[in-house]
C-alpha cells in the first residue's frame, strides 16, 4: 500500500495546490503520516484527517471543502459527515451526484474535474488503507511463527508506524547554549570586538547529542527463521534513529547492513538477506557467532556505548561456557543489552537451556517479541 497510498496524498494534495492552496511536499507527507496512523475507513474519517493535516488557514477551507468533495465524495456521494448533523459552519455542505461545489474559487472547478480521473485510485487506496487496518487488527495479537509469508507482509504497513530508536549520547561537536557548561571562547571574543575588546558577556556552550548505535544480532537457525523474518521486516520498514548495523548468525556470522539499505519492497529485502546468508535455517552457534562478531567488528568500535539487540531463542548447539564468556565481554563494551527470545511468551517459562541460562546474567532487558502487539515492550526496551 504504500506506494499507493503516496500516490493518493502527492494526487489529492496536487489538485489542492491547483485550487490555490499552499500545499508542499511535507503536507503531503504529514497527510499521508496521518493516514496510516488514524487507519479511516470511511470518507467522513478521512475527511477529517485531509483538514487537520492540510489546513493552516482558516480561510482556505472553502477551496479545501470544494476540492475534498469534488475528488472523494465521488466515492460515496450519499455520505454525511458527522460534523454536519452538528451544525459545523465549516464542514462540507452535502452534495448530491452531478452538482457543483458553491464555494470552489475561480478556476477550480475546471481544474478538479479534469483531474477525475484520480477517482478510481482514491477509491482503490481507501479500499486498502481499510483492509489494511483489519489486517493489523486481525493478526496483531498471533505469534509470527503462526502467519504465513503473506500474512507477514501485511504487517509492514502496520510496522512503518513504529520508530525503534535508541538513548542519545554526548558528541564531540558543540552547540552554543546560554546555560551551556563550558564557555565559547572564540564566540566570546567575537563579542568582544563589539564592546571595545572587552568580554562584558560570556559566550557559552554545551555538547550535542546523537542517538547511539543499534547493533542487531539476529539468529536465523530453523528454530528462529519466523521470528528472525519479523524482525529483520521490522527494521526494514521501521523508521530507525541513528545509525544501525544488522548481523545475522547460525552457523556463521553475516553482516546484512548493505543489503537492508537497499530499496524495495519488505518481501524483496527479505528475500536479499535469505540469499545473501549462506546458512539461512541451519544450526545455531550462539557463542562462536558473538566471538566472531567481537573479534572482526566489536574490536574496531561498533559495540562500543551501542545498544545491541540478541534476537535468539538462546538454543545453541556449542559451549554455553562460550556464549557466557563472549556475552560478559560484549557486556563490558556495550551501553545496553536487549535479548529478545520468543520463548519467553510462553506460560512457566525459566531459562532453562543451557544457552540463554548463560546469557541471562549479561542482560539488561529480556522481552518476548513474538507478535506485532509486543512489539512496543522491544521498542521500550531499546530506549530505556
Amino acid at each position: 500500500m504504500d506506494a499507493d497510498l503516496a500516490t493518493f496524498a502527492a494526487r489529492f494534495t496536487a489538485a489542492l495546490r491547483r485550487a490555490g492552496m499552499a500545499v508542499d511536499v511535507e503536507a503531503a507527507t504529514r497527510f499521508a503520516a496521518g493516514v496510516v496512523a488514524v487507519r479511516p475507513r470511511r470518507v467522513s474519517e478521512l475527511y477529517w484527517v485531509a483538514r487537520v493535516t492540510l489546513v493552516i488557514e482558516p480561510g482556505t477551507l472553502p477551496a479545501f471543502d470544494a476540492v475534498f468533495r469534488a475528488v472523494f465524495r465521488s466515492v460515496s456521494p450519499d455520505l454525511t459527515d458527522p460534523a454536519e448533523s452538528r451544525g459545523d459552519q465549516h464542514a462540507p455542505p452535502p452534495v448530491t451526484a452531478g452538482a457543483t461545489p458553491r464555494a470552489a474559487p475561480v478556476g477550480a472547478t475546471a481544474s478538479v474535474t479534469a483531474d477525475r480521473s484520480i477517482g478510481g485510485d482514491v477509491e482503490g487506496a481507501d479500499r486498502q488503507i481499510a483492509v489494511a487496518a483489519s489486517a493489523a487488527e486481525r493478526l496483531g495479537g498471533r505469534d509470527f511463527a503462526e502467519l504465513t509469508p503473506a500474512e507477514l507482509r501485511t504487517l509492514s504497513d502496520a510496522m512503518r508506524r513504529f520508530r525503534v530508536a535508541t538513548p542519545r549520547r554526548p558528541s564531540r561537536r558543540y552547540r552554543p547554549a546560554a546555560d551551556g557548561t563550558s564557555v565559547d571562547l572564540r564566540a566570546t571574543l567575537r563579542r568582544a570586538r563589539r564592546t571595545g575588546g572587552q568580554p562584558v558577556v560570556l559566550a557559552r556552550r554545551t555538547r550535542r547529542t546523537r542517538p547511539r548505535r543499534l547493533v542487531v544480532l539476529c539468529d536465523i537457525s530453523g528454530s528462529m527463521e519466523p521470528y528472525a523474518r519479523a524482525l529483520l521486516q521490522l527494521l526494514w520498514c521501521a523508521r530507525v534513529s541513528g545509525r544501525a548495523e544488522v548481523f545475522t548468525f547460525a552457523t556463521r556470522l553475516t553482516r546484512l547492513t548493505p543489503v537492508l539499505a537497499r530499496g524495495g519492497q519488505p518481501a524483496t529485502a527479505l528475500a536479499r538477506a535469505a540469499a545473501h546468508a549462506p546458512d539461512w535455517s541451519s544450526g545455531s552457534r550462539i557463542g562462536a557467532s558473538i566471538a566472531e562478531f567481537s573479534r572482526h567488528w566489536g574490536r574496531r568500535g561498533t559495540a562500543r556505548g551501542a545498544v545491541v539487540l540478541v534476537v535468539s531463542d538462546g538454543w545453541d548447539t556449542g559451549d554455553p561456557e562460550v556464549l557466557g564468556r563472549e556475552m560478559a565481554r560484549l557486556r563490558r563494551v556495550a551501553h545496553r543489552i536487549v535479548w529478545a527470545n520468543p520463548r519467553t511468551a510462553r506460560p512457566g517459562f525459566a531459562p532453562r537451556a543451557r544457552g540463554i541460562a548463560a546469557a541471562w546474567p549479561h542482560c539488561d532487558a529480556v522481552v518476548s517479541a513474538h507478535r506485532l502487539d509486543a512489539l512496543s515492550e522491544l521498542l521500550d526496551a531499546l530506549q530505556a
